[in-house]
């Protein structure tokens, strides 16, 4: 993983967070957001906030354990210490992540696109911009905030069915059309 000369992420994406001491040994446990959970300890360097820096975080050994991970911190060798790391966001750069399929897509990539609908009388329509996404076992949900220029100020949740309900995306456009009827 990381060690402290490696310079911090100028395009962070987080990968999961360090949430609570785990046993004497100065093992934490881990929430993973990465799909399996465990590609989370596949990742050559990591970096971890405290205080809104990013820090590089040497990871000396980590497994799965249960329904979740649990990782080994290098120099963390008691609970005291692992606490003050309990809480703080692991990130990877972009550059860290594996290439997708041209129709796959990173949540980090969704997030900020502009949302719109082909409307038959009123046609194109600008319903908001993606604020975040949430998984909820049958598919995610792209939560869509109202911006400048969206036709009002409702929030919506789209769920995120390619082919469905989102038609297309451009991420060089910063947009995505969606299938979805603006009352709604």
């Amino acid at each position: 993983m990381a060690t402290p000369s490696d310079p911090v992420p100028t395009d962070p994406v987080v990968i999961g967070r360090l949430t609570a001491v785990y046993g004497v040994k100065g093992w934490l446990k881990v929430h993973s957001f990465t799909e399996p959970m465990d590609n989370f300890l596949g990742y050559r360097q990591c970096f971890f906030q405290r205080q809104g820096q990013w820090q590089p975080l040497a990871i000396e050994a980590g497994r799965v354990h249960g329904k979740g991970l649990v990782v080994k911190l290098r120099g963390v060798d008691d609970p005291e210490t692992a606490r003050l790391y309990s809480g703080c966001d692991v990130a990877v750069s972009t550059s860290e992540l594996p290439a997708l399929d041209d129709d796959e897509f990173y949540w980090h990539e969704l997030e900020g696109l502009q949302v719109f609908v082909d409307h038959a009388e009123r046609g194109r329509l600008l319903l908001g911009r993606v604020d975040h996404l949430m998984e909820t076992g049958a598919n995610d949900v792209l939560v869509v905030q109202p911006c400048e220029g969206s036709i009002d100020q409702r929030e919506r949740l789209l769920p995120y069915l390619p082919g469905q309900v989102v038609l297309e995306i451009d991420l060089e456009a910063g947009e995505m059309l969606a299938d979805w009827d603006p009352e709604f």
